[in-house]
């Protein structure tokens, strides 16, 4: 408490200084003023007397409108352009309103008209000159002060640059030596001291002569390519590199130090940032009330963070895994929008009961189900749970969403649904077919969004790589050729929700996955961000395709006619349609194999409803010769 409040006192004596000092700055300015104007020797009573009635009326009003104005939020440590202004506008009403009351009461007799030029020009001065001073002296100490401070060469002279060397001047954290800039332009000027020194195919010269110990790219829109040439090139110099985040993730635009972090592996395969109808992807959302199935998982959770972003009336996270519902509830609480009510359930999306408790009490306009097992795998080795979850698990869903009138169900599906080889991928598939055909059965519009792999989610191939690496290898890649589509987890989900809010009902939306990346590529970017050689520090170890895995995945197979939409980074499949009831009765008898745990059948069945599917594990030619009852 003590400490509390000599805090407190400290900062009330502090205003009131800088209050006093603006206020003695009044009759200064005004006695100059007068001086200019008459000198000491011209100075008589009657000058003495006016200035005196002057100073008596600019004193409370000109006070007032400092306090009005701000003059005394501001700390004269960080004084800038804004703080100025509030000194202008302070200084046009404040000299206005005095010498309009003095008019009134005196008719401006004996106050020149050069006093009334010279006097808002000395006051200005006197109030702007010494916060500039005393930050410019505060800015040279702390220059002087800061000598083992990192010295960092600024990549991009552009507005990101101007905010970066300005707070890292600010802070002292960092000590800027320099930029490199291809604009010509831009060669040879300084911006806040710092010098922008020449474009980038100087780098390797001006590393040499400064010897900076880190590089900072201040371009939040740099793509892929960019990144990775820039990356080799500092790795060669033995220095480290440091980025800000993409545009899309910068708060109205503004940069802060303490969003510097080294370059990542979205960075070298991300893409060039994807452009939305935000106003678009508003509307759906904005008032409505939204559930997110599968809200703890890496898509689910990223759902839910940029769905809150757009106002919904509530957000209900459900999810069958009680430590990551509880820690998106805890990262979503810490900071809730005003006016959202944001609901934690803890639920199976496979119990009909619980779920239909669920949507009785969230009455949902917007439901987006991302809840499914992925894991190839995993999954393969247990078919029966994959089905129940991937299939059986979204029939509850889509028709309790189809029985209430939900307005628009959003299914989140995979490449692996295509051709499929495995369980999961064939699961998924079939619940792309389920949600075709119940769009139209009722008001519903039911959407499907299918794409690869996403970085860094849970049970992908990046946390492995990071694991094997801590532990210094070997990095183990199943085969030398394999290739996959990568997308970043936000990238996906900005794709997801502009796909939701342009689907009219029954589309299969493809979201463009750019160039697929090999995986031992991946693995040798990802050894070398972690400052070491592939093959030399780590080995990359190759061991054979898994259960069910191809060598390529695809967004669409050949029975599938793939047209543009209106956004260039969504395509949309037209898929083979299906009778309702022919496939509602086949869930029916897959529901009850999954119940008897009868894996041959079950995989006769699968077969059935999704002919493209081709499982590698041995099976029967009665299998194979099963009739394709839904083709």
């Amino acid at each position: 408490m003590r400490r509390l409040l000599a805090s407190i006192t400290d900062r009330v004596g502090r205003r009131t200084l800088a209050f006093l000092h603006d206020l003695l700055w009044i009759p200064v300015a005004l006695t100059l003023a007068f001086v200019i104007r008459f000198g000491f020797q011209g100075m008589g009573t009657e000058e003495w007397h006016t200035l005196l009635r002057f100073l008596l009326l600019a004193l409370p009003i000109q006070a007032a409108f400092n306090w009005r104005f701000g003059l005394y939020r501001g700390i004269w440590r960080f004084a800038s352009i804004p703080d100025l202004l509030r000194i202008g506008k302070s200084l046009l009403l404040g000299v206005s309103a005095t010498v309009v009351v003095y008019f009134l009461l005196f008719r401006l007799q004996g106050v020149p008209r050069t006093v009334l030029v010279l006097y808002p020009l000395l006051l200005g001065m006197g109030l702007g000159l010494p916060r500039l001073v005393y930050r410019l002296y505060k800015d040279h100490r702390l220059a002087l002060t800061r000598g083992d401070a990192p010295r960092v060469l600024i990549i991009g002279a552009g507005h990101a640059g101007e905010q970066l060397v300005r707070e890292m001047v600010r802070s002292g954290d960092y000590l800027p030596i320099g930029f490199l800039d291809d604009d010509d332009q831009k060669q040879g000027r300084e911006i806040h001291g710092v010098r922008v020194l020449g474009p980038l195919d100087q780098f390797e010269r001006l590393v040499e002569r400064l010897q900076p110990d880190s590089v900072v790219v201040a371009i939040p829109s740099a793509d892929a390519r960019f990144m990775r040439r820039l990356h080799a090139r500092c790795r060669d110099q033995g220095l480290r590199c440091l980025t800000l985040p993409p545009l899309s993730e910068l708060s109205d635009g503004r940069v802060d130090l303490q969003w510097l972090r080294d370059i990542n592996l979205e960075d070298l395969l991300g893409r060039e940032e994807v452009v939305l109808d935000e106003a678009r992807i508003d509307a759906m959302i904005r008032g409505q009330r939204v559930l997110v199935t599968g809200a703890g998982g890496s898509i689910g959770s990223e759902l839910c963070r940029q769905v809150l972003g757009h106002g919904p009336a509530s957000l209900t996270l459900l999810d069958n895994g009680e430590f990551n519902l509880y820690r998106i509830e805890r990262e979503l609480c810490s900071e809730p929008p005003e006016g959202v009510q944001i609901e934690a359930v803890l639920a199976d999306v496979r119990d009909p009961a619980r779920m239909a408790q669920v949507f009785g009490q969230g009455r949902f306009d917007l439901v987006f189900h991302a809840a499914a097992y992925k894991h190839v795998p995993l999954v393969e080795e247990n078919p029966v749970e994959g089905l129940r979850t991937n299939v059986l698990g979204t029939q509850v869903v889509a028709d309790l969403c189809l029985q209430l009138g939900v307005e628009r169900f959003v299914m989140i599906s995979t490449d692996k649904a295509v051709n499929p080889t495995n369980v999961m991928g064939a699961s998924k598939r079939l619940a792309e077919i389920y949600c075709q055909a119940l769009n139209g059965a009722g008001t519903t519009r039911f959407i499907t969004t299918r794409f690869g792999n996403v970085l860094g989610s849970t049970g992908s191939v990046v946390p492995l790589f990071q694991q094997q690496i801590a532990r210094g290898g070997p990095v183990t890649v199943t085969h030398p050729e394999v290739k996959r589509y990568f997308m970043t987890i936000p990238e996906a989900v900005r794709l997801v929700l502009q796909a939701a809010s342009m689907g009219k009902g029954g589309e299969i939306f493809v979201l463009d996955m750019g160039e697929p990346v090999r995986i031992v590529d991946l693995a040798r970017q990802m050894i070398e961000l972690a400052g070491l050689e592939p093959d030399e520090d780590i080995r990359i170890e190759f061991i054979g395709l898994r259960p069910g895995e191809k060598l390529f995945e695809e967004l669409f197979h050949d029975g599938e006619h793939l047209l543009g939409t209106e956004h260039e980074k969504i395509l949309l499949a037209r898929a083979r349609r299906f009778e309702l009831a022919e496939v509602r009765d086949l869930l029916t008898e897959l529901s009850g194999l999954c119940s008897r745990f009868d894996p041959d059948t079950m995989y006769a069945l699968l077969q059935r409803l999704v002919p493209e599917y081709r499982p590698e594990r041995g099976t029967s030619n009665e299998t194979h010769e099963q009739p394709d009852r839904l083709h």
